[in-house]
Formats: C-alpha cells, structure tokens, sequence
C-alpha cells in the first residue's frame, strides 16, 4: 500500500475551497475538475445521500471522530472552527497558503478486484485500511509538529491534529479502484494550546514512512492475510493478489481507452459550448459515457450494482476462472524469533541508500525507519502491528552502526533531517576521489594551429569549431591524464570529439568513446567514426562484474587473471576485445550518467593501463541511476577543464541563451525571470489538472505526427509515460492506424501492435539492439518481432517473443532517461519534472520546445517552472554533505529544549549558526573553485572571500568571549560543556579567509 501527500493550496478568491467542497461531496476520484462550482451549491451536491464526511480528531493518541456536513467542511477546510466558525490561529490568505495536506492510502490493484468478486473479502479490504488510517493519523500527530518563535526556530510538538476521510471505490474511469484519502487540515493545536499551521516540509519527508506502515500492514497483518488465505489467494513478490494479477493489466489497459474516449468527447463538448467550461455535472456525464462506449447495450448512468456486475463481465472475458471460488489455502508464517535481524538492518541500509541518491546519498532518521519497516515487511512474518514495533525499533540500531553520522558534533536533531550516510557510500566517495588523486598529472594541450588544420581535414567545410570546442579538442588529444569536458545540451561535444580523433591518430595514439549505455555509445560510434562501447563492456573486458548481495546491495568485483568466471565458466585471461595502451585516451561520453561505483573502477582500469580519461557531458542534465557525482569528482582533480558555452542544436538563437540561464539559475530571482521569458514566447502551457496535461501531451504527439516531425513527449514518471504511451496507441487503432489482427505482449503485459513506436531496455548482443534504443515495429510473426529503427527505416532488427514481453514496451513518451542524448523537432514536457528532466526535455527539440505547468493563473505556473530549475549544489565529498546536512539542519526548527536559557547559551547558539554559514560560504568556494579548476579563466570569488573574511572575524571575537566566559562561569555545568563548535572553528582559523585548504576537494 503506498500514495502520495498532495498540498492543497488556498488558491486565487479561495478556489481551493471550492474545488475541496466539489472533490469530497460530488467527485468522484481523481476528477480533478476544470471548473469547479461555487459553495453555494453545495446543498444540490449530495444526490439525495447524507452530505456528511468523517472528521477524526487525534488528541494525545487518542482518537474520536464525529460528523461535518458541507458548510462545517467549508469552514474546516478554511481553517477555522466547523462549528463556530471562528479563526484558528492567523490566517493566510494568500493563493500560495496550504490548506489540507492530501495523504491517499492506495493499494495494488488486485486487491479491489479481489474486494468485488469476493463480498468476505470487501469486507475484510476495509477493515485492513481503517487499522492502516488509525495507525497513520496517530504517527502524525506523534510525529509532525508546527514552528513558534524568530524564524520559527522553536519545534512545537502538537497536541492534537484534524483529519477528513474519504472513501473511494473506483477511478474516474470507472475502474475497481477502491482507496481512501486522509486530508490533514494544516491547522494544527500546538501544546502550548496556540493554534497554527503543521510544518508542511516536515509532513511531505514523513510519508516515505508512512507509505512504508502501508505496505507492512498489507504483507504481515494476520486478519487481512488469513481472510485471502480462506479464498485461496497469496501474495507474490511485488505484494500483488498472485492468484488475480493477470487482470490488472487487461483492466488498466481498458482504464486508457476509457481515457481516449473521455476526451474526444471533451473535444466535441467544447466545440458545441464555445467559450464555456463544463460544470461537474456534464464532466460526470462524459465519464460514465467514456466508459459504456463500445460496449452493446451499456446504458451511460449506471448504478452500483449494474456497475459491480459489469466490471465482473469484464473480469469474466479476462479469464472466467477469477470469478470461481478457489479451495482454501493455509498461511505460511516465518517466526519472529528466526528472523537474521542483522540481515534485515542491512535491507532497511540499503532501501535508506537507494532513495538517497537525490541528496548526495544523505537519508534522515525517517528514511531509515521506512527502510526498516520494509525490511520487516517483506521479512514473511504475518503478527499484529503493536508486536513488531520491537523488532523495527532493534533494526534501526543495528543499521545505524553501519551508518556515517554527518551531524555527530550536533547532537540530536529532528527525525527529517538527512543527516546519515551508508558507510559503504561513505567508503566508495572517500576511495574514488583517492583513485582520481593518484591519477592526477599535468601535461601539453595540442597546439590551436594544429587542431585548426585537423578540424580542416575531418569536418564539412561548413562545419568550424568555435572556441571552446578547439580548446576541448586539444586537451583531450593532450597528454593530461585527467581531462574533464563540460558543456550545455547542443554544444557540438560530438562535432569536437571527431577532431580530437584525428589529432590523437596522428600521434599514433587511439581514442576510445565509452558511454553509460549502449545506445549512447553506439550513436558516438556512427557520429565520431571510433571505437565506441559501453562502459560496462569495456570493464567487463578487463575483468569486472557487478550483482547484489543478500541485502539488495550493489558489489563489484574483479576476476585475477587464471580465475574461473562463475557466470560463464570461462577462465579469465585478461582484456580481449577492448586492450588498453599507455597514452591512450578513453572518452566518457554523457559522462553526468556515470555512478559512483562505475567510475571507480574506471579509475582502477586506467591506473594499470596508463591510459587518460576524459569526461564528456554535463552534470546538469540526467543523473545516473546510482550515487551521483562522479564526474565532479573528477573535474576537481583533472588538470584540463574545458567548459562550452556556445549552443548550436536550435534553430532560435535567443533560445539557445536562454537555455544557458535555465540550465543552472543562480537565485529564485533569475529562475523567475528565465521562466517570464519562456512564457512570453509561448514555451509554457499552463493546463487545469494532470489529466488536461495528459490530453495535451497526447494531442502534441498527432499534430506533430501529421507533419512527418517528431515530438519528445517527456514525463516525470514511468506510470505516466505508459498512460500517453498507450491513450497514443488507443486513438491510432480508432483512426486506422494501427490494427489489432497481429498483436505482441510488452513489458507488464502491455499491447504492441505493427506500427508502434516502442523501446527495447536490454542489451541483446544476439539481437544486436541496445537499451533503451527506439524503434517502430514493422512485423509481428509467429515467433519474432521485426524492429525499424526510428529515423532510419534501412536498420533492421529481430526480437523473440520471449524478448518483447520481457524488454520492450511503448516509446511514444518517456521519462527524461528515456530521452536523454536525442534530438527531435519538437519537445513538451509535463508537469513535475525536476530540474534536469525540465533542462533535458526543453533542449530536445530544434524548432519548439514547452514546458506544461498545472496552474490556475499565469503567474503560478511561472513560479512552477521556476520552483522546477531549481538545483542544490553538489554534493561530491564528505565534506560537501557534512555541510549540506549542517545547513539543512539551521533551517530546521529545534526542540524547546535546544533553546539558550541563558546569555551563554545564547552566545553558544550564534557561534553553531555562525559555523554553519562559514561552512555554507566554504561549500560555494568549493563550488566555485570546482568550476574554475583547470581553466586559464580567474577564480570570480571575492565577494564569497569578504564575506567569510568579516564573517571570521567575528566569530573568532566572539569564540574567545564565549571561552573566557565559560572559564568564569558559576556553575560547574556551563564550565564542563563540551565544546561543540570547536570542529568548525579550528577548521575556520586554519584555513583562514584566504585559503583553499579543503575547499576544491
């Protein structure tokens, strides 16, 4: 069980009110309605039900519920009393205030299916959410907190929170869907008796944990498990009803044309209506219209039976054997005492690790106990949920012992704050920036002459290298060992990299082009005309291999010469297929994609060879799959940095700057400023709601189509990609299209049919088609799937079944990865994208390029698109995170205990701020210093130098204040305190104002 947390925000003359009142007593789930009826009519809402929701009201862990009509909802959602209607606490009327935070509580599919077809079961599916949502609100009014004090510095623990239900039992396409949504009003009684609103940051890096409850209380609770052990049923691997996940697919699958058909009729509503927005009552027809569309006799209003037995209909053509009762079966039960706790703890490691890739591989005290409570959930103990509290509780301590604390001088701090690390990601940041140290060795560029008259022999005569491109050209055909190149979306690095390989041939030396994928490295192969592979193979080659451990986590390892390889039983004689010599060069290309764990390997390979590496790419554009940044790593120790500047991918030259501002604002300030310009020229589509987003998308994909052009649909998840990908498909079989007589199965059952764009994600060396290559299917046979590769219909491939139903699956949108390294006419990207996947998908297209934000206002959705540019810096070394867990935590608000009962702890608190801000100052020099390192261009840092210069003056006044104080104090407690600044300070009074000690690594 798992959902998101969703801010409802007040909105502009209090929409959000509005759209709240029409969600909870006329919506039906995920309708997210275009026009949204005022409150006055609200009495017409309730078709002849109550109109009343639940209110749970959670005082001290205790929780009582009673009853709200509509307008004491208004009132609530408004944040005042639903009775009296008086103010709680200050209000905020401003659009962007949050109003209710949206927690859904959402199982997997089958278990609505297993809910309709089963009454027992139904019954049971409801009881199991009802213990999951007193678990859920109790852990927030346990856990959450509102902020008192200058700044809101002081943590005010809460005594008691206010929470709305509602239940659901399908999804606007009429699906089973059964799921609640628990809305967390924002107004909140602290202890102190205030009112005011929940920290709402707090509350969003809560969920992973609550998502984690979800799915615990669905593996290991006793009554729900034993209720689908007396139908027979078991869950497998991925937490799905095994014995009914065969229908998910053919009913999500039905949910998308439901979707094709909901909005052509939009389309034709609209043509009728012009100038006029549907109301919730003609958006509910269309719904239930879209959903009784090609099927005889479906009458367009349906009540719950006649619906119940439809979707059984449906289940029955699937496969009449899910609808017949199955023998019962017994539960299967490991015993808690049995459990390898220490196993565990490595599991609930290595889930903190792998969603902590997004800041630098730092996790909170709260991503640790989710992992944990995964960990215990996936263990095979079924027990009830008060007795495994224990078991978490010794999984978290043993999982801390493997854990680097980055805030150990700190002392305790709030459970979000990120402020541990996994020690073996610790280990590999520490031994890789040792690695590239030991290559580090300074040497010749190429002459400027030379590389000029080698750009004359290699390129087109209209083709010329500007600047930047000479300079990088001459570095990587230099002798420095370390050679880092970085540069924009559309920066001609592949133009460069052709003429860097003439210079190196005529030294007799090769250049070699490896890439993080092999599609990658393939389109540099036919573009450079060298010797291009994956990374991977080339590592392989030279005798590593990669796999995970009984915990889950990543392990490298390497064959010694002699050594039978357990994978092929081959014995392992040494490199073959890609030999390395000393002065070669290896090229990484798209070098931003490359993890922590692939680069140090690299950096082992080419200290044994002798051979220089050059990273080519940029950091700003999509991150790799594991820890992130390697490439910085390097750049801070190569002797050769190059940075491009010139964009020459777009046919606008203005846009081709701006992409430049977008790639990496310096402030919220500029992002703002980028983001007006976009919407001047029409590069930002602002839409009412996902699915008008999705229509949009869906809509781009035809226009562009007709044309012959190709569009770059990019979105910010897979599950949204297979939506566009397969309403795309739906309306192509509708307008002749595609035809459905010869069909193949793709990943997660998904259809393929001949036509098709789609996307194998395997290497197949058999095959010869690579990951995440794109194609279009010209032929299904009996046995095979017959590939043309997209925009080059003479390169052919074959597929077995086997492959595509394991491997491949339809490309018409994709996430940014999908998209990464092409070029295409046109780009949309949706909405909720992160700041690399809106760089990458607005730099795809040559000709147009827009970003969809969902908003009701201009200005909002530029202030979306703003909020999305935005980056953190880098996080490269221990001491980048150290500061960047520091920071976060003096942002935080503290425990009423942590504040300065005295003028020497006040004086202490300013010397921890002020150590922060010192550290803070140095992570931006270490940024700068990085972004300089190896170019002829000055170090710009000396308003950063003045800062810290007056900064550190002030503050070593003020620590020998605090010493002589402390020496004089009267109480004996204030004179044995431990000094907790002293790390930052003599770290400070080391470096000095002038020093780059420690600041560029």
């Amino acid at each position: 069980m798992r959902g998101g947390l969703e801010r409802w925000k007040r909105g502009v003359e209090s929409q959000g009110v509005r759209q709240a009142m029409a969600y909870a007593f006329k919506g039906s789930c995920d309708s997210h309605l275009r026009s949204i009826p005022g409150v006055e009519a609200l009495t017409e809402y309730a078709d002849g039900r109550s109109g009343r929701v639940t209110r749970y009201t959670v005082e001290r862990g205790t929780i009582a519920t009673d009853e709200l009509d509509a307008e004491e909802l208004r009132r609530w959602v408004d944040g005042h009393d639903p009775h009296t209607d008086a103010s709680r606490g200050r209000e905020l009327r401003s659009p962007h205030a949050d109003l209710i935070l949206d927690g859904t509580i959402n199982a997997p599919k089958s278990y609505s299916i297993a809910a309709l077809v089963n009454d027992d079961l139904a019954a049971e599916f409801e009881a199991l959410q009802d213990r999951l949502r007193a678990r859920i609100i109790a852990t927030w009014q346990r856990e959450l907190n509102a902020r008192r004090g200058a700044g809101g510095s002081i943590r005010e623990r809460l005594l008691r929170i206010e929470v709305v239900e509602l239940q659901h039992r399908r999804s606007r396409a009429l699906d089973p869907h059964i799921h609640r949504h628990l809305w967390l009003n924002v107004k909140v009684l602290g202890e102190d008796g205030k009112w005011s609103n929940v920290d709402s940051r707090v509350a969003m890096k809560l969920h992973t944990l609550i998502n984690a409850e979800g799915e615990l209380a669905a593996r290991t609770d006793p009554q729900w498990l034993e209720a689908l052990a007396c139908n027979g049923y078991t869950l497998d691997g991925d937490g799905e009803i095994a014995e009914l996940a065969s229908a998910v697919r053919p009913l999500s699958r039905r949910s998308n044309q439901i979707e094709a058909n909901r909005a052509k009729l939009l389309l034709a509503w609209r043509l009728e209506h012009p100038g006029q927005e549907p109301d919730h009552d003609v958006l509910q027809h269309i719904d239930r219209l879209a959903w009784a569309k090609n099927r005889p006799n479906k009458p367009g209003v349906l009540d719950e039976e006649e619906w119940e037995e439809l979707v059984r209909d449906e289940i029955r053509v699937i496969d009449p054997a899910l609808l017949i009762a199955r023998q019962p079966t017994s539960v299967r039960a490991t015993a808690i005492g049995a459990l390898d706790r220490d196993l565990l703890a490595a599991r609930a490691i290595v889930d903190a690790d792998s969603r902590s890739t997004a800041c630098g591989g730092r996790f909170s005290n709260y991503d640790l106990r989710a992992g944990a409570t995964r960990a215990v959930a996936v263990s095979g103990i079924v027990s009830p949920r008060e007795s495994m509290q224990e078991l978490i509780d010794e999984v978290v301590v043993r999982a801390l012992a493997h854990t680097v604390d980055l805030l150990e001088q700190d002392g305790d701090r709030p459970g979000h704050i990120k402020g541990y690390m996994a020690a073996s990601t610790a280990e590999l940041k520490v031994e890789l920036a040792a690695r590239f140290d030991m290559l580090t060795h300074s040497g010749q560029r190429v002459d400027h002459e030379d590389i000029v008259e080698f750009s004359q022999e290699t390129l087109p005569r209209d083709v010329t290298l500007d600047e930047g491109q000479s300079d990088a050209a001459a570095a990587i055909a230099g002798t420095d060992r370390l050679v880092s190149v970085t540069g924009p979306a559309g920066a001609g690095k592949t133009t460069m990299l052709r003429v860097a390989r003439t210079a190196l041939e005529r030294q007799g030396r090769n250049l070699v082009v490896v890439a993080p994928t092999k599609k990658a490295a393939s389109v540099a192969a036919r573009e450079i005309g060298a010797t291009a592979l994956s990374l991977h193979a080339l590592l392989a080659d030279h005798g590593w291999r990669w796999g995970r451990d009984d915990a889950g986590g990543e392990v490298w390892t390497r064959l010694e010469l002699g050594e039978t390889d357990a994978r092929t039983g081959a014995v392992f004689m040494g490199p073959r297929r890609f030999v390395l010599r000393p002065a070669d060069r290896v090229v990484v290309d798209e070098a931003g994609m490359v993890d922590l764990h692939t680069a140090k390997a690299l950096a082992v390979v080419a200290a044994e060879t002798g051979a220089g590496i050059a990273m080519v790419g940029d950091h700003l554009q999509a991150m790799p799959v594991g820890h992130a940044g390697a490439m910085a790593c390097m750049t801070r120790r190569a002797t050769a940095v190059v940075e491009l500047t010139a964009v020459h991918r777009f046919r606008d030259p203005e846009y081709a700057a701006l992409t430049l501002r977008m790639r990496e604002p310096d402030s919220q300030e500029e992002a703002l400023a980028v983001a007006g310009l976009l919407d001047e020229r029409g590069s930002i589509h602002r839409v009412a709601d996902a699915a008008q987003a999705r229509d949009v998308m869906v809509e781009a994909y035809f226009r562009y189509a007709a044309s012959r052009a190709r569009v770059a649909l990019v979105t910010s998840t897979n599950e949204e990609a297979d939506a566009i990908n397969e309403a795309i498909q739906e309306r192509r079989v509708e307008m002749g299209q595609l035809h459905e007589d010869r069909l193949a199965i793709g990943q997660g059952e998904q259809r393929l049919l001949e036509g098709d764009v789609v996307q194998t994600r395997r290497n197949d060396r058999d095959a010869d088609v690579e990951n995440r290559a794109l194609w279009i299917i010209r032929r299904i046979g009996g046995s095979d799937v017959e590939l043309v590769a997209l925009g080059d219909s003479g390169d052919r491939r074959r597929v077995s079944l086997e492959y595509a139903a394991e491997h491949m699956h339809l490309a018409y949108a994709s996430t940014v990865h999908g998209i990464q390294g092409e070029t295409t006419d046109a780009s949309v990207v949706g909405p909720g994208v992160d700041a690399s996947g809106l760089y990458v998908g607005m730099t795809r297209g040559r000709a147009h390029n827009e970003a969809i934000a969902i908003a009701r206002t201009p200005a909002l959705a530029r202030d979306q698109v703003a909020a999305s540019m935005m980056r953190g810096s880098q996080e490269v070394s221990l001491d980048d995170s150290r500061r960047a867990a520091q920071a976060e935590l003096g942002r935080a608000a503290r425990d009423p205990g942590t504040r300065p009962a005295s003028a020497l702890e006040a004086q202490h608190d300013w010397l921890l701020r002020a150590a922060r801000t010192l550290l803070d100052i140095d992570q931006r020099k270490a940024d700068t210093t990085a972004s300089a390192h190896g170019r002829d261009a000055a170090d710009n840092s000396t308003n950063l130098d003045q800062a810290r210069e007056r900064l550190l003056a002030r503050y070593q006044l003020v620590t020998r204040q605090y010493e002589e104080a402390i020496q004089h104090a009267e109480n004996p407690a204030d004179r044995a305190r431990p000094d907790r600044f002293r790390l930052a300070h003599d770290m400070g009074a080391a470096n000095g104002p002038s020093s780059s000690a420690g600041l560029g690594r």
